[in-house]
């Protein structure tokens, strides 16, 4: 296994959109993500955050969608081939999770070939049909809505402390 890199997650810069889509791509040509253009992730460049070396290579990536302002999608998680199986993906999913926090969404989903991977991260099976949101703005216009194979989860991101409240 190479040596641990330190890795900084911080938000995406202009200057990467095209490395993030040829990740994100190398995957989608495995039939593991969805296919996206620089253009797609030039628009929702704010959603987007990197993990990158201290020369500045990118070596992940992830994008918080939002659908409602209570509901968002975590989103485009990849890591390249080579340092996979370090905790990287995780941090990023992480790196996410805090972007919603900030945004004040108290919800994430996300639809998933990789299960057993969110489950070690607190998501639960869910339904899709819970977010009618993804359904109409992605689902309906995807190759894939009559196959999809990806398995929908789910996380609350209240604090222990945010529940008893809503719950008093």
């Amino acid at each position: 296994m190479p040596p641990q890199l330190e890795l900084q997650i911080r938000a995406a810069r202009a200057s990467e959109v095209d490395e993030i889509a040829r990740l994100n791509n190398f995957f989608a040509d495995q039939h593991i993500m969805l296919r996206r253009t620089p253009e797609m992730i030039a628009l929702a460049l704010n959603d987007y955050l990197v993990a990158v070396d201290d020369r500045g290579r990118l070596h992940g990536c992830g994008a918080l969608k939002e659908y409602s302002p209570s509901i968002a999608e975590v989103a485009a998680i990849a890591v390249s081939p080579g340092i996979q199986g370090q905790g990287l993906g995780r941090r990023i999913v992480r790196a996410v999770e805090e972007l919603a926090r900030k945004r004040g969404i108290p919800e994430v989903f996300v639809l998933t070939l990789e299960p057993q991977f969110f489950e070690a991260l607190g998501y639960l099976r869910v339904d899709r049909a819970r977010y009618p949101e993804k359904i109409r703005r992605d689902c309906i216009g995807c190759a894939r809505r009559f196959a999809c194979n990806e398995t929908c989860f789910a996380k609350s991101l209240r604090d222990a402390d945010d529940l008893l409240d809503a719950a008093a």
